[in-house]
């Protein structure tokens, strides 16, 4: 059985389609999502109904990140949060308009049953953004911060690989886990178009939002498959690549 980390989809069903055939996955594969699913491209309530399928042939765990939330927020209650309607919601808003309203209440039922992080039995640990309790994430009082922390990856990527994880100065944060998986921070933004790793952090967020491939990768070999650029999947959408 292979573990798969996959990254933010944010709408992009045929990216995600392109991941299972590329990856050849099977149902005795166990996929791990690090959250946003939606917000970018026009499909997200389709991506949503097909990881609901999903998860009736696999083993499936489904982390909540920030973009979840809003979207969660309005189904729930009908809230537009500003920055999120600007930054993806429109178009998670507009792929609704086709969904009954039992539909939806099982969408709501997905968001609201997603966990907002997950370790496994090798102490391997997967969430949406980051953490910042120096005891590991079950001390973390703001839980937001598993979906907007970015010092995480921001303090990996600074570090000085040649300190000694039994170092005095070695950050406490990192002494918890073997991996840390995260997105939310997309690659792009550092110029790499496949999945970073700094110290013992990964980052499996390459820019599916913006012009950057979606990623999976075995978390055991450290294999990645890629979808095409989702610009090429969606010619005549901007995504999140709004001026």
């Amino acid at each position: 059985m292979r573990t798969l980390a996959i990254g933010d989809i944010h709408g992009g069903l045929q990216a995600l389609i392109q991941i299972v055939e590329r990856a050849k996955i099977t149902p005795e594969d166990q996929l791990i999502f690090v959250g946003d699913y939606v917000d970018g491209w026009s499909e997200s309530a389709q991506v949503i109904q097909y990881l609901i399928e999903l998860s009736k042939t696999n083993e499936c765990i489904f982390i909540k990140g920030n973009h979840d939330v809003w979207c969660e927020q309005w189904l729930a209650f009908g809230d537009i949060n500003d920055v999120w309607y600007q930054h993806g919601g429109k178009e998670t808003i507009e792929s609704y308009n086709s969904l009954s309203k039992d539909d939806k209440q099982k969408h709501l039922d997905f968001f609201e049953a997603m966990p907002l992080y997950h370790l496994d039995e090798k102490n391997r640990l997967f969430l949406h953004a980051g953490f910042t309790s120096m005891h590991g994430v079950e001390k973390e009082i703001n839980k937001q911060t598993f979906y907007y922390d970015r010092t995480l990856w921001e303090m990996a990527l600074t570090m000085d690989k040649r300190i000694d994880k039994d170092s005095l100065i070695y950050p406490n944060r990192l002494k918890h886990y073997s991996e840390i998986y995260i997105g939310h921070t997309p690659t792009l933004n550092f110029g790499k178009m496949e999945p970073m790793n700094a110290i013992n952090v990964w980052n499996v967020d390459t820019g599916a939002a913006f012009t950057g491939p979606l990623s999976a990768m075995d978390i055991e070999t450290k294999e990645v498959f890629q979808s095409d650029e989702l610009p090429i999947l969606y010619p005549n959408e901007m995504g999140r690549n709004k001026s």
